[in-house]
């Protein structure tokens, strides 16, 4: 596809509609508002605008600059005047093609930090005075990328402080496995491949676990990552157990655990009766289990999230494998160990993983009801899933790219947006802007000098087709980390 048409339609005759003599458009991207956020997520993840811009870096080398200018201009002419039904004009995107790279200065806060509600988290402006339309022509490219990197950051970061405050209380000698505790199942429900890696990139930042298997090249390609990236383990699908048959349900985990003897096996536990699984199978290949050099891992995959991990009772010894749920079950079967803070924790050759419909809010009562009844946290790993990730949009967390300063005919005017039927939401900055850290918080400063904007936290990361200050995903999860 021909890069300038990576934009809304309404786009293509701004070039004409800004005032005469008009030279610069400075814009920002920030997060409005957290009201459509899960609970806890008062602050958004800065993640993605490296990706982003390189994507779109590449994408307009490969697909207009490198081509040659009479075909790649006949193209859109084509195009835009059957679609605007007139004679568009493309001598704007000829003198693009003319000067051979973006004529843009993107500046972002670090990536990896938090970042509060209202404050920006990333500048665009133009270099060359003629190119003056192309900062907000990039708007809906820059808006469809960067939104779902940083929710989905910011979401996985919530998880994992849900995880953390648990493992404190429970089994602060094992904290060190909420690393693993999320672990990313959501490419199949996702809005298309790069929805799966933009999500699955976010996820990654905060968790090592991942199902998501094209981030790791695209981490490596994006982020520099080296090494282990993310991983996963040996796990069935429910095709695997059926083609073993109901009738002998048994014999196919006997066979999985003479297939894979050694390491984490996870093993798709409810594709016809769960607690059959747990009250009949597991005790008689209790013994087999326990041989095993490694975990078997149970997973079941239908019902309430909370009450099939945690069972429905609040207290131990309830009636019924319902009453008890998978971890107490478990615990039945093949026991473990009391820990220094008093929490059962299973032993180290079983376990479970529930990854089907799992929120944050699910997530924190499983922590809940496994503490009340006397268990670890840790006992459990959840899969974070597309009900999870894709169930979000760009008004999850208010993001926007408002201009906010223009110059015409040398002047400089602050501009800003303030819809009187609007609850404050849109309410835009106002002129050039600089973000301070104040008192450990980023904090905005907007309407200051071109001198103080080119203070402060805010950074060039590309310019003019050259890119600056990268970052590694190691020094993403380090930042990440100190603020857990």
């Amino acid at each position: 596809m021909n890069g300038l048409l990576l934009t809304d339609g309404y786009k293509t005759g701004h070039h004409q509609q800004y005032p005469k003599g008009t030279e610069e458009v400075y814009s920002n991207w920030t997060p409005r508002s957290n009201k459509y956020a899960s609970k806890g997520c008062d602050k958004i993840v800065s993640f993605g605008q490296q990706y982003v811009f390189q994507w779109l870096h590449d994408y307009f080398n490969d697909n207009f600059f490198s081509r040659p200018k009479e075909q790649v201009c006949k193209e859109i002419k084509e195009e835009l005047s059957m679609y605007l039904g007139t004679d568009y004009d493309v001598t704007h995107y000829e003198k693009l093609h003319d000067l051979q790279y973006l004529p843009i200065k993107v500046k972002s806060l670090p990536e990896g930090v938090e970042v509060p509600v209202r404050v920006p988290m990333v500048t665009v402006v133009n270099t060359e005075k003629e190119f003056y339309w192309i900062t907000n022509f990039l708007e809906t490219i820059l808006s469809t990328m960067l939104w779902q990197p940083m929710t989905s950051a910011s979401i996985a970061l919530r998880y994992k402080r849900i995880f953390k405050s648990w493992a404190l209380l429970t089994d602060k000698e094992n904290v060190s496995f909420i690393d693993f505790q999320g672990h990313d199942f959501s490419m199949r429900g996702m809005g298309g491949l790069q929805s799966a890696v933009s999500s699955g990139m976010g996820h990654a930042t905060v968790f090592l676990g991942s199902d998501t298997l094209p981030v790791i090249s695209s981490l490596r390609k994006y982020y520099n990552a080296e090494g282990f990236v993310v991983g996963s383990v040996n796990a069935t699908e429910h095709s695997v157990m059926c083609a073993g048959t109901k009738d002998d349900e048994i014999g196919t985990f006997r066979q999985l655990m003479q297939t894979y003897p050694t390491g984490i096996l996870s093993v798709v536990s409810d594709t016809w009766d769960l607690w059959k699984v747990l009250t009949v199978y597991l005790p008689e290949l209790k013994e087999e289990v326990l041989a095993r050099d490694g975990k078997l891992v149970i997973r079941p995959d239908s019902g309430d999230p909370v009450d099939i991990i945690c069972g429905e009772s609040r207290v131990l010894g309830g009636n019924s494998a319902k009453d008890k749920g998978v971890v107490e079950l478990l615990w039945d079967i093949f026991g473990g160990t009391v820990n220094a803070q008093g929490f059962k924790v299973l032993d180290t050759h079983i376990g479970a993983i529930y990854g089907d419909s799992i929120t944050t809010e699910r997530a924190e009562n499983i922590c809940q009801r496994l503490h009340d009844k006397g268990f670890a946290t840790t006992n459990v790993v959840l899969g974070i899933g597309s009900f999870t990730y894709q169930y979000n949009t760009r008004d999850t967390f208010g993001f926007a790219m408002k201009a906010t300063s223009v110059v015409v005919n040398g002047e400089r005017r602050e501009i800003f947006k303030d819809p009187i039927t609007d609850d404050g939401v849109k309410k835009s900055a106002k002129g050039l802007i600089k973000v301070d850290m104040l008192n450990n918080e980023y904090v905005l400063l907007d309407q200051v000098s071109p001198e103080q904007e080119n203070e402060g936290a805010l950074q060039v990361i590309y310019e003019n087709g050259h890119f600056v200050n990268p970052v590694s995903l190691q020094e993403i999860r380090d930042r990440i980390d100190q603020n857990l």
